[in-house]
């Protein structure tokens, strides 16, 4: 293999080579060498691991075969001793792990030529001293681990070798040391950081590490569990001439703090004082900690268990010192109250943890907080704390607070929205977890910049009041509501918070809401939340799902359907749910996945959880669901054990994976068959009826339109001039009802000239071609329809053929039909090939029966033969 073949594959074929040379022992396989021969193709190997083996010698040529060694981890092994030449060739190491082997002295110097060395670790050997070498060496050195080895003092000349070093960590922890010898830290070229953790020094012994300090770089000292249980004046005096940013003084059983004892610590920035227990803080406890900005004081008070005659006590202003402090955590003590004074001082608190911390807060009061009324505090933790009422302005103080979480408590009232009078800035309100909540319409009234509101499991009442609760609240993106038992909720609940990202519903009582036959029919109580994230309806006895609601909620990512008892869901409930991609209906009683009600939303799914399901192992059940999950990359969990067949019986418990869906024949083409064959046998249907009883207008209309497109007239058409105002068609036998009444017509109105063919034709001309004449001469053509007209041959052969003619060549509108008698269509369309339906309602006229509306009928006519 090259030496451009990447580290990973070199460190493949490093641990194959390894695992040559392992002995096997039972089903335990373990190195005992690291052969360089081994090596040799692995030139570019970096990290080499050889942890947890038995490796007893490591030959010096191996570095020789891995010149570009850089970490190499060695621990639970069984080296014993350290040569000079072990790592001589071992120039590029950074890191180097010898931890839990069996060394017990380092003699010579050994990591003389480890000078780019960062990290040394010979924590949990036999080691009695600190001596590494005898020459200066290690001058990168940045971390030095010797925990829990036999070493027991600390001697300048046996720390010189690290004259040139800065180590950032000497870590000397679980050692049994008794002694600093003077100057034994002064040796070290720079000293950062010290952990002396479960080393059992007692108050003077830490006296005395101090004063060696004094002088020294050290920043970081941690001094758990060193059997610390007083600190006097003096204690920690050494220190005053250091830069010490961080004590660590956690687990020491520290019961006594005397006045003035960190003034010291001017620098100081991180001090731990966890779990400790501290009888009496006074007003100047902390004096001189000025610039400290963390302080852990969790659990550092005795609680009840401990047999004490009283309760721990902390003076007023005992925090006025530490004016820089941001960061105060006080949880699981037993403090009797807040007192009035308790946090004045602490002008740059941000964070304030009281969880578990007092034996008497139940009620918060105006006066509770007083303390933190120049404390631009963000975030307030006071669970469990079995506070049972909070009183109107009770958190007036904080006007800067972002986080209040009071939940895990015994809160049992009505919310009328006073109690958070003054929470200007407030992002997130915690109440989980409590007795009970009796909601308002106020009761969020004034935090109207909350972002999110946690009310699990606090009994809550009278959210389908209206308006809602949560009206005010238009920044909401969090709601929960789960462990609540509701049944009742409007449509108007979440109306109004179009912000909302997540709804935790799980564990009420809900399944009403969604009943077809609920009164008013379904709640759609979902509306209007186009930016909802998640939804978490789980084990709320749900049965149904009404069609439309999930509309619009094209944000959805992810919905929680589990522990219900759906069966059936609508085909479209999932259609608007695009970018979902966590569906879980776990533990319902789905017996068939079905394409289209799955198909669209299954497309973009990542996770998906349908376990325990009473699934029918059918085609027409399964099959679809079967073939999906077998090309799917959607990331479904169990899917071998907790997806089986309940029905038909000769499948029950088996996996649904293992359904076989050879047998089920694609009915795919058929159906598409069947749907073309059903199309055009309805179609030819719709044509045979459209033809029947349209067929006539269709014909008429296309008949109109192709002489309109292709222009029957003449192409040197002059403009049209008329003769007669209208050519009268009528019988025979009505030409003395014809006379009467439209020669009075034109003696009543001299512009009017009607052709009538017993007047008007030219003598000489042949009849026929007299009609044709009279018909281009005349502007409209009135039929006077009757019985006798339906029976002349020569108006239902000649005449009516060219009247139509023209019609459609001019104006559909210079057809004029009169009705002498009720004449019907079907007898109209059978003598004269007319329908009322080809013409305009304004050109049909009846004649009237009664006498007095023959003048109004001769007017009307009048107007509309008129140009």
């Amino acid at each position: 293999m090259s030496q451009s073949v990447p580290y990973h594959i070199s460190s493949l074929w490093g641990l194959l080579s390894l695992w040559m040379l392992c002995t096997s022992s039972g089903n335990k396989c373990t190195i005992k060498r690291l052969p360089p021969a081994n090596f040799t193709r692995y030139s570019r190997l970096t990290v080499l691991d050889g942890g947890f083996n038995t490796i007893s010698k490591l030959e010096p040529e191996l570095c020789q075969s891995l010149p570009l060694l850089k970490v190499l981890n060695l621990q639970h092994n069984e080296l014993s001793q350290l040569s000079d030449k072990t790592f001589v060739f071992c120039m590029n190491l950074t890191e180097l792990h010898l931890m839990s082997n069996s060394i017990q002295k380092i003699q010579n110097n050994p990591f003389k030529n480890q000078k780019n060395l960062i990290k040394l670790d010979l924590s949990h050997n036999g080691l009695k001293s600190t001596k590494l070498g005898t020459q200066l060496q290690l001058q990168n050195l940045q971390e030095l681990l010797l925990s829990k080895n036999k070493i027991q003092a600390l001697k300048s000349e046996e720390l010189a070798f690290l004259g040139n070093s800065s180590l950032k960590k000497l870590e000397l922890s679980s050692n049994l040391i008794k002694e600093f010898s003077p100057g034994c830290f002064h040796a070290i070229g720079q000293l950062f950081g010290l952990f002396l953790n479960n080393a059992q020094l007692g108050p003077s012994l830490i006296e005395k590490l101090c004063l060696e300090l004094s002088n020294t770089s050290i920043q970081n000292l941690s001094l758990s569990n060193s059997q610390l249980n007083r600190i006097s004046n003096r204690t920690l005096l050494g220190l005053k001439h250091t830069n010490l940013t961080m004590l660590d003084l956690s687990h020491n059983n520290l019961n006594m703090i005397d006045d003035d004892s960190f003034v010291w610590l001017p620098h100081l920035k991180y001090l731990f004082l966890e779990y400790n227990n501290i009888v009496h803080l006074s007003n100047h406890s902390f004096y001189g900690l000025f610039n400290v900005r963390h302080l852990n004081l969790k659990r550092s008070f005795p609680k009840q268990s401990v047999s004490l005659t009283s309760l721990p006590k902390i003076d007023d202003f005992s925090f006025q010192w530490l004016r820089c402090l941001e960061y105060l955590n006080m949880e699981d003590n037993d403090i009797p109250s807040i007192k009035r004074n308790m946090f004045t001082g602490l002008i740059n608190l941000r964070y304030l943890s009281l969880s578990n911390s007092f034996t008497n807060l139940r009620t918060l009061k105006n006066e509770t907080f007083s303390s933190l009324a120049h404390s631009p505090l963000l975030i307030l933790n006071l669970t469990k704390n079995k506070i049972s009422k909070i009183e109107s302005d009770a958190f007036s103080w904080l006007g800067s607070l972002e986080v209040l979480d009071i939940g895990i408590n015994e809160i049992g009232q009505e919310l009328t929205g006073q109690e958070w009078r003054g929470l200007e800035n407030i992002f997130e309100i915690y109440l989980s977890y409590n007795k009970y909540l009796q909601l308002t319409s106020n009761s969020f009234a004034l935090v109207p910049s909350l972002q999110r509101l946690m009310l699990r499991r606090v009994a809550l009442k009278n959210v389908d009041i209206s308006p809602s609760p949560f009206h005010p609240l238009h920044d909401l993106t969090i709601l929960d509501l789960s462990n609540n038992n509701l049944a009742n909720i409007n449509e108007e609940m979440l109306e109004g918070l179009e912000k909302l990202e997540v709804l935790d519903l799980q564990h009420n009582n809900l399944a009403r809401l969604w009943k077809q036959a609920n009164p008013g029919g379904p709640v759609h109580f979902l509306k209007g939340l186009s930016h909802l994230h998640t939804l978490n309806l789980e084990s709320n006895g749900l049965d149904e799902i009404p069609e439309g609601v999930f509309k619009n909620l094209f944000q959805l990512k992810s919905i929680n359907l589990a522990l219900n008892n759906l069966n059936v869901l609508p085909q479209s409930v999932f259609d608007d749910q695009v970018s979902l991609k966590s569906l879980n209906l776990q533990k319902n009683l789905i017996t068939s996945v079905e394409k289209k009600v799955f198909g669209p939303v299954f497309k973009n799914l990542s996770n998906l959880d349908m376990s325990f399901n009473p699934f029918d192992c059918t085609c027409e059940s399964i099959a679809w669901f079967v073939n999906w999950i077998n090309k799917t990359r959607t990331n479904i969990s169990e899917l071998s054990s907790h997806y089986l067949c309940n029905t038909p019986p000769q499948y029950h418990g088996f996996s649904v994976r293992l359904f076989d869906t050879s047998s089920c024949k694609d009915s795919a083409p058929f159906e598409l068959l069947f749907m073309i064959n059903t199309s055009f046998l309805l179609l030819f249907i719709f044509i045979v009826l459209l033809i029947h009883f349209e067929g006539w207008r269709i014909s008429f209309y296309w008949n109109v339109s192709v002489h309109r497109i292709l222009g029957f007239k003449e192409i040197d058409g002059q403009p049209e001039q008329f003769e007669y105002t209208a050519y009268i068609i009528h019988a025979y036998k009505d030409r003395d009802w014809v006379w009467e009444h439209f020669s009075s017509m034109e003696e009543e109105d001299p512009s009017i000239k009607f052709c009538l063919e017993e007047r008007d034709f030219q003598a000489g001309v042949l009849g026929l071609e007299a009609i044709v004449n009279s018909i281009k001469r005349s502007r409209k053509i009135i039929f006077v329809i009757t019985q006798h007209l339906l029976k002349d041959p020569l108006c239902k052969r000649f005449k009516v053929h060219h009247a139509v003619q023209q019609a459609i060549e001019q104006n559909l509108d210079s057809i004029i039909l009169i009705f002498l008698e009720n004449i019907p269509d079907y007898k109209l369309n059978h003598a004269l090939c007319l329908r009322r339906g080809m013409f305009k309602s304004r050109c049909i006229f009846y004649w009237p029966v009664h006498k007095e509306r023959i003048e109004a009928f001769h007017h009307k006519l009048v107007k509309c033969i008129q140009p």
